[in-house]
């Protein structure tokens, strides 16, 4: 390192900290800190000390750090929302609105919040990470970060509009799956009583879908009314892919609860669009009835194969059977049988005993009721209730029908290369958004004040929305770009080539099999989950620099990163030049 004095036009020379690096046969020069605020005895003294010389005095002397903020994983969320263009893409002009939009989506990335947590996290009296100082954001209110919300939701159209455009092409397939969250408050008209996915049923919903790609990146997100059914909100996503995306063909994906008979017959066949989903129990109960298609024979040599049926005309079926699952089904049925039959003999006592016996027929159902609801095995038992008695048996023969199509289950699609899409788990980029697995969406309910801005909150506090949905678009680009340094797959092809059958469990190529058992990946780094290697990041710090001669004269420098954080930092073309400290 070196300084080095540029002469400024008319102004006074800037004074410069350099170091130089050889790129090729060329030597070049980077820019690490400005000194030119710093007293010219100062910078004398620092240049004695770049060439060899000594410090007189104590290093307290010499140099204080007036802060320092965690910044390491502020620096990757930047870099790839700066590498996606999502700057541009929310809007063209430089603004303080952009800016407190970016530092919400970040912020949802790196450390999740509340809005009342992030505007202490973000104002620079109390900030904890470098988000706040990186995008000059000085001083926050409250107030802002609603306004900033709204002003993303504005542009929640435009947004999704040019994600589709970059990632979905016509005859392409397009995941859809929907969730929902309970919220506090009074005041979102949106807000229902529901069904609840967080076990919250006192607390009002509000339900919201999510679109991806066929990677599971996410592209679009739409928030409905917590008392609405799943397939009822299909017809948006029809409508949105057709009109407002410009698609005039894709390959709707989504779960049998949603994709049901009448959304095809009045939704999906009238817009064009080819699907792809599951039937029912009830429903694959029925192709194999005696005569129908679905004959287990067809299971003797392999745990795939397709039928017809005139049932779904112009569709077809491929049937899966997984062996494993099957097992698991057998198990979880003979607990749950035992488990009934446990309670319902618990209510039988209280019915024979002879000190205040339960009586009346009413009252021995309601508590028959509440067990059989608990377990859900109502359909396997055949009750006798009278009102001083209680008995009970087994259907056996239902039993033995279900248990005869344990592991079995059947795709339907209108697809003609329906046999490549027929992975058990083919909607799980989907439900893997929508189940928050990473840290940009980890906790549940919040407040919210209207339905205005409902559509701009983050799902961390309980709702999907854009800047959520923004923030896992981040970190989806996060996993992909850091699959070497992670226990995540990494050879996705080698992964898949390894399989012999569809219904086969996913295997792990060699690759990621060696870094999984040695901890280390072929570089010889330590392998990290995504969580791990975000919180190692963040103890990069950015470092406030003040000298006691000079206090109102600082400068910032980046400690120096370990092997981990420069791997993660370069596969991201993060931006070090910063100055560094040096390491004893």
């Amino acid at each position: 390192m070196f300084i080095d004095v540029v002469p400024n036009g008319r102004s006074a020379p800037a004074v410069l900290l350099r170091e130089s690096y050889r790129e090729g046969k060329r030597v070049r020069k980077r820019t690490l800190a400005n000194l030119s605020g710093l007293p010219p005895a100062l910078i004398d003294g620092l240049r004695v000390l770049l060439r060899g010389g000594k410090v007189v005095g104590s290093a307290e002397e010499a140099l204080e750090i007036r802060r320092a903020l965690p910044h390491g994983h502020v620096l990757a969320a930047l870099s790839v929302i700066r590498d996606l263009g999502l700057e541009r893409l929310l809007d063209r002009t430089p603004s303080r609105q952009r800016s407190l939009a970016i530092a919400l989506i970040a912020l949802r990335v790196v450390a999740p919040s509340s809005k009342l947590a992030a505007v202490r996290a973000l104002s620079e009296e109390t900030a904890t990470t470098s988000l706040g100082h990186e995008l000059g954001l000085g001083a926050i209110k409250e107030a802002e970060i609603y306004a900033a919300l709204d002003w993303l939701g504005e542009r929640q159209a435009k947004v999704e509009r040019a994600l589709t455009r970059r990632h979905l092409v016509d005859g392409t397939l397009v995941l859809y799956d929907v969730s929902s969250s309970y919220l506090e408050g009074r005041c979102c008209e949106l807000a229902q009583h529901g069904y609840s996915r967080d076990r919250r049923p006192h607390r009002p919903q509000i339900v919201y879908g999510l679109l991806c790609d066929r990677q599971g990146r996410p592209l679009a997100v739409e928030v409905f009314a917590g008392d609405t059914a799943d397939p009822a909100n299909l017809g948006a996503q029809i409508d949105k892919l057709k009109r407002r995306f410009g698609l005039k063909h894709v390959v709707l994906v989504g779960d049998r609860g949603m994709v049901t008979s009448a959304r095809i017959r009045d939704e999906l066949r009238p817009a064009g669009l080819d699907w792809i989903t599951s039937l029912r129990a009830p429903q694959i109960q029925a192709l194999a009835e005696e005569g129908g298609p679905l004959q287990l024979t067809l299971f003797d040599e392999r745990n795939i194969a397709e039928i017809a049926s005139p049932d779904y005309p112009g569709e077809r079926l491929v049937l899966c059977r997984n062996p494993e699952l099957a097992r698991e089904r057998g198990r979880k049925r003979a607990e749950l049988l035992a488990a009934t039959e446990r309670e319902l003999e618990r209510i039988a006592r209280m019915v024979r005993r002879k000190h205040a016996p339960l009586r009346g027929k009413a009252e021995i159902g309601m508590a028959v009721g509440a067990v059989l609801d608990r377990h859900r095995m109502a359909k396997h038992f055949t009750l006798t209730i009278t009102e001083d008695s209680l008995s009970w048996q087994r259907d056996e023969a239902r039993i033995a029908r279900e248990a005869r199509l344990d592991g079995i289950y059947v795709i339907r699609t209108s697809v003609s290369a329906a046999g490549r899409w027929t992975r058990p788990m083919w909607c799980a980029p989907t439900r893997t958004s929508l189940r928050s697995s990473g840290p940009s969406v980890s906790s549940r309910g919040s407040i919210c004040r209207s339905a205005r801005s409902i559509t701009g909150l983050l799902p961390g506090c309980g709702r999907m929305c854009s800047s959520c949905m923004l923030a896992y678009y981040v970190e989806w680009h996060l996993r992909a770009a850091w699959e070497p340094l992670l226990f995540a797959e990494q050879d996705h092809d080698a992964a898949e080539a390894a399989r012999t059958s569809p219904v086969d469990p996913a295997l792990v190529s060699p690759a990621t099999q060696r870094k999984r058992t040695t901890r280390r990946t072929d570089a010889g780094l330590p392998v990290s989950s995504y969580t791990g290697l975000i919180e190692h990041l963040a103890s990069l710090t950015l470092n406030i620099v003040a000298v006691p001669s000079a206090p109102q004269a600082t400068f910032t420098m980046l400690s120096r990163p370990t092997p981990l954080q420069a791997a993660a930092l370069e596969r991201l073309g993060a931006n070090l030049s910063v100055s560094r400290t040096s390491q004893p």
